[in-house]
C-alpha cells in the first residue's frame, strides 16, 4: 500500500467517494442530496487518506453538487443523506427553487455556447451589420425607460472578526441575489461556505454579509 499515487482530478475523487460511500455518492442514475456539513464529515473520515488533499476534496464536492444530475435531485419532498445513507433533513422549498434556478442557468449557458459555435461555422450575411446598428439604436432608446426599484430594507451588516468562525449564518451573492449559507472553513485566501443546496463555494470576506435573523 506504499507510494500510492495521489488523486489528480475531481473525476478520480468522485469515483473514489462512490466506492467508499456508495449509499451517499453515485456515478450514474439518480443522485441523493447531501447532508449540510458533509464536507466536515468527509474531512474527518478521510483524515488518514494520503492520496486526497482537502483542497481537491472541496473542489470535487463542488463539481459533484454543480452537476445537472445532482441539481435534479434537490427537490421538495426529497431528504438529504449522510455518508452512510441515513436520512437527514428534508429539502426545503427555498433550496429546491435555488437548485432549479442553477440548473436552468447552467443549461442556458450550454445552449448559448452551442448556438455561438454553430453561428461561427455559418458565413456572415451582408445585411448583418445594418441590422446590428438598428437594434443597438433601439436598445439605446429603451434603456431610458428603465426605472430602478426602490429599496426600503437596511443594508445587511458586514462580518466582523468575531463572526469569522465555522457555523456562522451568512448570505453570499451568487448570481443575481444573495443566498443563505453557512461558513465551513476560514483560510488566508478566502472563506469557504456551504449553500443550502449543499454546494460548496469559496468567496472573499467582502462578498459576505450576516444573515438577518428569521422572524
Amino acid at each position: 500500500m506504499e507510494n500510492q499515487e495521489k488523486f489528480s482530478n475531481s473525476k478520480e475523487v468522485i469515483a473514489f467517494l462512490a466506492q467508499a460511500f456508495p449509499k451517499c455518492f453515485s456515478l450514474e442514475g439518480e443522485a441523493k442530496p447531501l447532508k449540510i456539513g458533509v464536507f466536515q464529515e468527509l474531512s474527518e473520515r478521510l483524515k488518514d487518506e494520503e492520496r486526497l488533499s482537502k483542497t481537491l476534496l472541496r473542489a470535487s464536492l463542488r463539481h459533484y453538487t454543480n452537476s445537472w444530475r445532482y441539481l435534479h435531485s434537490v427537490k421538495v419532498g426529497a431528504h438529504r443523506v449522510d455518508l452512510d445513507g441515513n436520512q437527514d433533513a428534508a429539502i426545503e422549498k427555498e433550496h429546491a427553487d435555488h437548485a432549479q434556478q442553477q440548473l436552468a442557468e447552467s443549461k442556458a449557458k450550454v445552449a448559448e455556447k452551442r448556438k455561438a459555435n454553430n453561428a461561427d461555422k455559418k458565413p456572415e450575411k451582408k445585411t448583418y451589420k445594418v441590422k446590428s446598428e438598428k437594434s443597438s439604436k433601439a436598445k439605446g432608446k429603451g434603456t431610458k425607460a428603465a426605472n430602478p426599484r426602490p429599496t426600503n430594507q437596511a443594508a445587511p451588516e458586514k462580518l466582523t472578526e468575531s463572526d469569522m468562525v465555522v457555523g456562522t449564518e451568512v448570505t453570499v451573492k451568487v448570481g443575481k441575489s444573495p443566498l443563505p449559507a453557512t461558513i465551513t472553513e476560514v483560510s488566508k485566501d478566502g472563506v469557504h461556505v456551504q449553500l443550502q443546496t449543499g454546494m460548496l463555494v469559496k468567496v472573499q470576506v467582502d462578498n459576505l454579509r450576516l444573515a438577518r435573523p428569521k422572524r
